[in-house]
């Protein structure tokens, strides 16, 4: 089988149906769809853009009807807690209703409101995408493969890698083990800056931490070890990061890993031979990325493989 890993969708109705056309892919009985290749989503279908329901019209049934995969991002883990009601949380809901939580999944509530039928099938329909996916081939994780972490998770998780229903609310639970692994592989490793250093997230909300390149080896440094480019951060003297935060990085020598998530920018291309983030910002003005992975050429990731939706 080949296949077309598609990166965070977030709403882009318009920008998934050029790349799915790009590709080949072709509506049959209302089901985009290609002989001999499947698409696998990285997650985060939802929030952020204007055609939430459109985006879930055409992956939910490919991913139904065995034409696509998907692993579950974030944001669909943020509003499967949004829109869970429990007694064990003063909020009443596994995840908290206040204002910036409310204003990062505005756009899905507008067309899913919460308590609606329809938003209450989707939210079962969101428990039903794994955290990650291992095939023959490659891996694909929303934000983070980390091996230890997946083999101390998989006792909570069903036959197919899905978080079992009752672990919600440890995985809500700031400081419980089943949250801390949740957060690294859907929302990455973070390490805490220095004492006198934050910066301001795109959604304006002050941050104290980091997401980092898990994926590389020997940073020694928080300035090499960040993904985003703080500005803060990058005008300081280099400041060494302690060793108890030091990162192993993804091996050399392990399958192929794609992941979404981190808001690169620029020419879509790997960031080795055997690691690819797809995510390059198509919530905004970026390209929904796509990258094809032909059965006949699978010793590396190649740059050529790569496709925009623009």
């Amino acid at each position: 089988m080949n296949y077309d890993i598609i990166g965070d969708i977030h709403g882009q109705a318009e920008k998934l149906i050029k790349l799915l056309e790009k590709l080949g892919y072709k509506k049959q009985n209302n089901i985009y769809q290609q002989e001999e290749r499947r698409v696998v989503f990285v997650g985060d279908f939802i929030d952020r853009g204007k055609h939430q329901q459109q985006v879930i019209d055409i992956v939910r049934p490919m991913i139904e009807n065995n034409k696509a995969m998907a692993v579950m991002g974030n944001h669909e883990f943020n509003a499967i807690c949004y829109h869970t009601k429990t007694t064990e949380i003063p909020s009443g809901y596994l995840r908290n209703h206040k204002e910036k939580n409310t204003k990062q999944h505005a756009a899905f509530l507008n067309e899913y409101p919460v308590g609606n039928d329809k938003t209450e099938g989707l939210i079962q329909w969101f428990k039903t995408l794994p955290l990650f996916l291992e095939l023959d081939e490659f891996r694909v994780v929303h934000a983070c493969w980390d091996q230890h972490i997946i083999d101390k998770l998989k006792p909570k998780l069903t036959q197919d890698n899905c978080l079992m229903e009752e672990y919600y609310l440890d995985a809500s639970l700031e400081g419980n083990e089943v949250y801390e692994f949740v957060e690294v592989l859907l929302k990455g490793k973070e390490i805490s800056l220095p004492d006198g250093i934050s910066f301001h997230d795109k959604d304006g909300n002050e941050r104290h931490e980091i997401r980092i390149k898990w994926w590389e080896r020997s940073l020694k440094t928080y300035q090499q070890a960040s993904v985003l480019n703080i500005p803060g951060l990058n005008s300081s003297p280099d400041i060494n990061i302690p060793q108890k935060d030091m990162n192993k990085g993804y091996p050399s020598d392990d399958k192929a890993v794609f992941f979404g998530h981190y808001w690169f920018t620029g020419t879509p291309k790997a960031i080795s031979n055997n690691v690819a983030c797809l995510d390059y910002s198509a919530a905004k003005e970026g390209s929904l990325v796509a990258y094809s992975w032909d059965k006949q050429n699978t010793q590396h990731i190649s740059n050529n493989a790569f496709m925009q939706s623009d």
